[in-house]
């Protein structure tokens, strides 16, 4: 007897999101390389660049918040498109052919429900959150949905994560943070955007358990100006939230552990907590990204010394009005918590913003509450203790808030470290944590260019660094990248 013939559902491969637009970055890639003209390098860079980008753009402009995507690269594409639609072609992200989307065509009965994510290329809910709600581990709310993880969930990630050997904040209910190493940037390797060299080692200081009071800092730039800024200030009045203004150089929100018996009563000691806010009002996102805020501020909360960065992203009027598609908010936003670990929360209005920030205040005060707080250099990571298992009066390294303030300004003398990491920087293929290797081998260019000299031959000199071992997999950095650096510093005449 013949056996009986099993049959699967068979899965649809992914769709490429937008077709045209990698079908004209080909051929501008091929035309450049045909002429030999280095343009070829920046239309590879794009179409890498948007062959990652999961979601369908309308218009060339749309493509702006992608990396490698300019204005000239962005009108070239709208010009191109113009000329498509002009000679009677179809502009469908969705459809390789250039045909109309399938997902138009789909009966009434068989629309999807918006509000579920949809995965990259298909018109799909992603099965695995259907799962994940089935099985009561992820909780939907709002509209649009909004997905958070049920006491069941929490527990699970708890246990996935001490089988990994990671572990997770438990202040409240909202303070659990993506984990997962951060690359290294430039200023991590020349000691975090450090004070200078040559500056006085400030004495340590301790903060017992009773000695402190936990405070919000809020920025002075968020209570002036016009709009609903100083409504902020009195939300949090109203919701008894014990909060100081000042000037901060990176950041919206921190928290200090302030002493509370000070020797001098005008300057008391201060601790910063290990978690930093960064407030946006949607508006607000669409004029950074388009003017280049978002991703230089984002890079400097990454070098600010702090580890728990938080992106609250605040709704302001409708989504139609402003200057940039709802779905690239969105995917920026979600780029913000996968790719660069910001924990994100997003609000509805600035009242709910100040109950959230009074969330965290009296979150951070049970969790630090019995807890020692010592201060630490700039540039030097916390204690081991502080991660340590539970104990009965439980060690923090924490940096002071004159320290932090002042190795986050933007505009401070750098080191020679500092000069040097981002002068490696623009090498293409130098990237933050490769660059933080090669400064942990040669910390300054004449520590390099002398190793150089040592060499005995230029193939010698071409292989020096290709052994340099880079980032959490220590790989090495490659024959590739080591003689390009060796022409860099090594060749005495224009390159070719």
């Amino acid at each position: 007897m013949a056996a009986p013939v099993r049959l699967a559902r068979k899965r649809p491969l992914p769709v490429c999101p937008n077709p045209l637009f990698v079908r004209w970055l080909t051929e501008w890639r091929d035309e450049a390389a045909s002429r030999g003209r280095r343009t070829q390098f920046v239309f590879q860079k794009a179409l890498r660049s948007l062959r990652r980008y999961p979601l369908p753009l309308r218009s060339g402009k749309e493509a702006k918040i992608l990396q490698h995507f300019g204005d000239g690269l962005c009108r070239m594409l709208d010009q191109r498109l113009q000329q498509h639609e002009a000679s009677g072609g179809d502009h469908a992200p969705c459809s390789p052919s250039g045909t109309k989307s399938p997902a138009r065509e789909r009966p009434p009965a068989e629309v999807q429900d918006p509000s579920m994510p949809v995965a990259p290329g298909s018109a799909r809910p992603w099965p695995a959150l259907r799962s994940l709600l089935h099985r009561n581990l992820v909780l939907r709310t709002h509209q649009p949905a909004r997905y958070s993880l049920t006491p069941e969930g929490l527990e699970l990630a708890q246990k996935l994560a001490d089988s990994e050997g990671l572990s997770l904040l438990n202040v409240g209910s909202r303070l659990e943070e993506p984990l997962g190493e951060e690359p290294e940037v430039p200023g991590a390797a020349s000691a975090e955007l450090g004070t200078s060299e040559g500056s006085v080692q400030q004495p340590l200081l301790e903060l017992g358990p009773g000695e402190y009071r936990v405070v919000l800092c809020v920025d002075v730039g968020e209570t002036k100006g016009a709009g609903h800024r100083p409504e902020l200030l009195r939300e949090l009045q109203r919701l008894h939230v014990t909060h100081t203004v000042r000037k901060l150089h990176v950041g919206d929100f921190v928290w200090v552990a302030q002493e509370t018996s000070p020797r001098d009563p005008a300057r008391p000691a201060e601790l910063v907590l290990d978690h930093i806010v960064e407030r946006k009002r949607l508006d607000d996102l669409c004029s950074s990204i388009i003017d280049g805020r978002f991703r230089e501020q984002k890079f400097r909360l990454k070098r600010c010394g702090l580890g728990r960065r938080v992106y609250l992203v605040e709704e302001h009027g409708s989504m139609h009005n402003l200057s940039l598609p709802e779905s690239t908010l969105l995917q920026a936003v979600t780029n913000t918590q996968v790719i660069d670990g910001f924990f994100v929360k997003r609000t509805a209005d600035i009242k709910e913003s100040a109950a959230y920030l009074a969330l965290l205040t009296r979150g951070l005060q049970r969790f630090y509450r019995g807890h020692t707080l010592r201060s630490r250099p700039w540039g030097t990571s916390g204690d081991p203790e502080s991660k340590a298992g539970p104990s009965p009066n439980p060690v923090c390294s924490l940096l002071t808030f004159s320290d932090f303030n002042a190795g986050a300004m933007k505009n401070k003398a750098q080191s020679v470290r500092d000069v040097f990491a981002r002068q490696l920087m623009q090498v293409r293929g130098v990237s933050g944590e490769k660059a933080a290797a090669l400064l942990a081998r040669y910390s300054t260019p004449a520590s390099l260019l002398a190793a150089y000299d040592a060499c005995a031959t230029p193939k010698e000199q071409e292989m020096l660094l290709s052994t340099i071992k880079c980032g959490p997999l220590q790989r090495n950095l490659g024959p590739v990248l080591s003689r390009t650096l060796s022409q860099l510093y090594c060749s005495y005449g224009p390159l070719t």
